[in-house]
Parts: structure tokens; C-alpha cells; sequence
């Protein structure tokens, strides 16, 4: 499989004279992590621990992922983990843009010196070997940020235009990790995350509209003829199904656009993203399965649901192992 390294950035420029007691003068570390000093192996150790506790709907590092890569993927979802908690954790009430503030602070720095917090030790080692520029984490930043204060979207334009800042670029980090830095790919990478997204959007309607947000563009409620009052209300309407069928189809589609994807990296990788794309397309079935009525209850993947995945994702992987396309 190629890998491609063409296009590789300058990561480590040293920072401008103004820029540089800005970095080096770090605020105490806002997610309350233990004192070190931090070995790396102590500090991938601490990733390890903060994936396999929480729960996500897709695995974190699966066994699918080559064993000598899972602690850098572990390190990228301990990052974006504790800056996802700051902008939702309730623990995080009241001092939420300055936890992120001084995430990024963290962050900026672990890519010119050490830095004594556990996952910015692991970070800054997972980004040292696999070369990975500092663009993509930095998006997640200003996801969470954009979390904080604007919770309806106009347009599919407009909510695909946040997905460039919260899912597209956890795609981009994971295929850094596995060496893979073709445009063609990150683009294919970009529809399945976004994908990913929006899906979960679907999925969580009844968890985020009485929070007083919306990942429903505006424009498409408008087209069907849906208010904001139906959705809080939690109101079934035809024109809702309507809405919710369209918008099914349209992520599929998404999912689709993307799916070459699975033919053209490394054969584990291969694997992690077919059991991801297809959980993924599974959301969809499950909400679908309710003829859409999920405004009162968030539907989930049971266990017989990751088993079923588990099991095609390693019928289609062989498959496209005997005929040589991975």
C-alpha cells in the first residue's frame, strides 16, 4: 500500500521572540492532572487509561490497529477527550474557554519542549515520530470553542463547515499516524467523519434539543415544515419523518463518498475503518429501525449490533485481502 510522504510541513519552527514567554510560561494545567515528572511510558500508560474508561460508540486503538501504533492513537484521543470535557463536563461550568485557552497554551508548547503533563508528553512524542503538524488539533480546539456559544447551524453548508473542525481532522491525525499522507485519502477520510458526525447528531436529538441545540440545519427545517417548538415538544409529525428520512439518506450517501477509503491504506488500518464506517452506517439503521421517532430516546448499539460489525468488517477485509486490494 502506499503511504506517500510527499508534502510533509515544517512542524518545529522555533517560535518568534514575542511568541516565546507566551509559550514557556504555562498556567497550571486545567484538567487537574497528577504531578509529575511524566515518563513517556507512564504518560501513554495515562492515555491508555482515559480511552478504555469512557464509553464511545467506535473503538478507540481496536486490536485491528497494529500494536506499536495504538499509544499514539491513544495520545491524540486523550487530547481531544479532556478538551471535549471542558466544553461539556458541568465540573467545567463557569471556566470552560479558559480551560481551552490554556489547553492550547499546553499544546502550542509541547511541539517546542517538554512539557510535564502526561498527555502532552505522550503528544509530543506521538508527534515527533509520525511528523504530524499541529493544524488538525488546533481545529478541534476551535470546534469545542464554537461548541460553547453557537448550538443551531443555517445551512448543511454551515454544519459541514464545523465538521472541517471536529470530525474531519480526527481523521486527518489517525492517517498521519498510520504514515498515509495523500490528499486523495485525507479527502475520503474528511466524508467519513463528517459522516460520523452528523449520524450522531441524528442519534442524540433527544439529548441535545433539550440542551437548546440543533444540528439540524435551519434551511431544512424550513423546507419540510419543522419548528424548533415541534422538535422541543417531541412531536412524531409526518413532516419530521419526512426530514429525518432525507437526512439519513443524505449522510449515507457521505458514508459512500468515502468509502474507497477502506481499499487503499494498510491492511490494519483497513480493518479499524471498516468496523467504524460500517458502525457508523448502523447508527443509521437504528434510528431508521424507530421510523425515526428518537426525540424522546437515544438509540443505541447493543451488543449484538458490534458483534454483527465485528463479524462483516472481517468478512469484507478477507474478501478484499484474496483479491489483493489491501
Amino acid at each position: 500500500m502506499a503511504k506517500g510522504s510527499q508534502g510533509s510541513p515544517r512542524l518545529f519552527a522555533v517560535p518568534l521572540d514575542n511568541e516565546r514567554d507566551e509559550v514557556d510560561v504555562l498556567p497550571d494545567a486545567p484538567d487537574g492532572a497528577p504531578p509529575g515528572p511524566w515518563t513517556k511510558e507512564a504518560a501513554y500508560r495515562f492515555c491508555e487509561r482515559m480511552a478504555t474508561s469512557h464509553y464511545e460508540n467506535f473503538p478507540v486503538a481496536s486490536r485491528f490497529v497494529p500494536a506499536p501504533l495504538r499509544p499514539h492513537v491513544w495520545a491524540i484521543y486523550a487530547f481531544a477527550r479532556t478538551a471535549d470535557d471542558f466544553a461539556d463536563e458541568p465540573r467545567f461550568e463557569g471556566r470552560r474557554r479558559d480551560a481551552l485557552d490554556s489547553w492550547e497554551l499546553y499544546l502550542e508548547a509541547c511541539y517546542h519542549r517538554d512539557v510535564d503533563h502526561p498527555v502532552f508528553v505522550a503528544l509530543r512524542d506521538t508527534v515527533r515520530r509520525h511528523n504530524i503538524p499541529i493544524g488538525p488539533l488546533k481545529a478541534l480546539l476551535t470546534a469545542f470553542r464554537m461548541d460553547l456559544t453557537k448550538h443551531r447551524y443555517a445551512s448543511f453548508a454551515e454544519l459541514r463547515q464545523y465538521c472541517t473542525h471536529s470530525a474531519e481532522p480526527v481523521g486527518q491525525l489517525v492517517l498521519y499516524v498510520h504514515g498515509h499522507r495523500q490528499p486523495e485519502l485525507h479527502r475520503f477520510s474528511d466524508e467519513i467523519c463528517a459522516a460520523l458526525q452528523i449520524a450522531n447528531f441524528l442519534q442524540d436529538l433527544s439529548v441535545d434539543i433539550p440542551r437548546g441545540r440543533c444540528y439540524i440545519p435551519q434551511e431544512d427545517l424550513i423546507h419540510f415544515g419543522v419548528s424548533w417548538e415541534q422538535l422541543q415538544a417531541g412531536r412524531h409529525t409526518p413532516e419530521y419523518k419526512e426530514l429525518m428520512r432525507f437526512s439519513c439518506a443524505r449522510v449515507r450517501t457521505m458514508f459512500l463518498r468515502g468509502q474507497p477509503l477502506l481499499r487503499k491504506v494498510s491492511p490494519g488500518l483497513s480493518l479499524e475503518l471498516e468496523a467504524t464506517w460500517r458502525g457508523g452506517m448502523k447508527i443509521l439503521d437504528v434510528v431508521e429501525a424507530r421510523d425515526y421517532e428518537v426525540l424522546d430516546y437515544r438509540p443505541t448499539l447493543e451488543k449484538r449490533d458490534v458483534v454483527d460489525i465485528a463479524g462483516r468488517s472481517l468478512f469484507a477485509f478477507g474478501r478484499r485481502f484474496m483479491r489483493g486490494e489491501v
